[in-house]
């Protein structure tokens, strides 16, 4: 039933995931956490929770159009799926924007396969991972990703090792001059302190270290699995892979380095993560086992949010 459903490429299955998240983000927010808010803070949540469900487009169409995976909607579930398992991200704004702008990031590096317009899309992705910075000051770890990037797709070509430096300095000129005309510079000097925020009480936490150890497991496993699938595929696919699991080491270390009490950063490791989990459910070729599959991966989450909004 699942698999028939999301293993094609249909409206319908954006209309179930939207529809999902749009629900699941309301009964986070009111009837789990009974928050009250003012109208300006209705208004930011719901720009917020737009932001959210355009990112589900956002994946879709990067996986699409770069060929990530098979024609199906299995990612756009996945990432409602792993939503629902964390869904104190929810609750951090900073989490959702942050991980749309590396999302945009995400597009142009991945995009760089195609050895077109290479200046243009390096410049491109640093300037969303700058702007993604401004919600998280360690997302600029990113910078990584983008200088692993002209590595792999042409490093001979000394200045698209400078083009990185050009959108750094593009984002701070336009940045600073909009802190001046607001009056507020000193915002570059508070925010970007780059200090270790290890937040022991989450990770001593049973339930909280043990769903991440769960997740981290669970996606290093089913890339090592993909990596070995992809041995016998075009070099071009293995590579794009090498940089959406980086981006996933990036984006744990993010997650480590800016943990606290108010910041979930792990949503920045979703889109990696849902693209080695559909490549594993489709190298599944018995239907019944891969409904088994799909139906464990939505039935697990739920059933664990409920019992720890019971036992809590």
């Amino acid at each position: 039933m699942i698999s028939s459903i999301f293993g094609k490429t249909k409206p319908i299955n954006y209309i179930i995931v939207l529809t999902f998240l749009f629900l699941f983000y309301w009964l986070w927010h009111f009837v789990v956490f009974d928050m009250e808010n003012t109208p300006e803070e209705l208004v930011i949540k719901l720009v917020v929770l737009a932001l959210l469900l355009f990112s589900v487009f956002v994946v879709d169409f990067i996986v699409k159009r770069n060929k990530l995976t098979e024609p199906n909607s299995f990612a756009i579930l996945f990432y409602a799926i792993l939503i629902t398992a964390f869904p104190e991200t929810l609750l951090d704004n900073d989490a959702i924007l942050c991980s749309l702008f590396l999302l945009l990031a995400s597009r142009r590096l991945i995009s760089l396969r195609s050895l077109k317009n290479i200046k243009l899309k390096v410049f491109d992705a640093t300037i969303w991972v700058v702007v993604s910075s401004i919600f998280y000051d360690w997302a600029l770890l990113y910078l990584l990703l983008v200088l692993a990037a002209i590595y792999i797709y042409e490093p001979k070509n000394v200045r698209n090792w400078l083009v990185p430096f050009a959108g750094i300095f593009a984002v701070f000129m336009v940045g600073y001059g909009i802190l001046t005309l607001t009056g507020n510079t000193n915002f570059l000097t508070d925010h970007y302190q780059l200090s270790f925020n290890f937040d022991t009480s989450y990770f001593l936490n049973l339930a909280n270290s043990s769903k991440l150890v769960l997740y981290i497991l669970a996606i290093f496993v089913l890339s090592v699995y993909a990596f070995l699938k992809l041995g016998k595929a075009g070099l071009g696919k293995i590579v794009t892979m090498r940089l959406i699991a980086l981006s996933f080491v990036i984006g744990l270390v993010v997650k480590i380095l800016t943990k606290s009490a108010d910041d979930y950063p792990i949503m920045i490791t979703f889109f990696p993560a849902v693209i080695f989990l559909t490549n594993y459910v489709e190298s599944i070729k018995k239907a019944n086992i891969k409904e088994l599959v799909l139906i464990a991966s939505i039935a697990v989450p739920i059933l664990v949010r409920f019992i720890g909004l019971v036992v809590g």
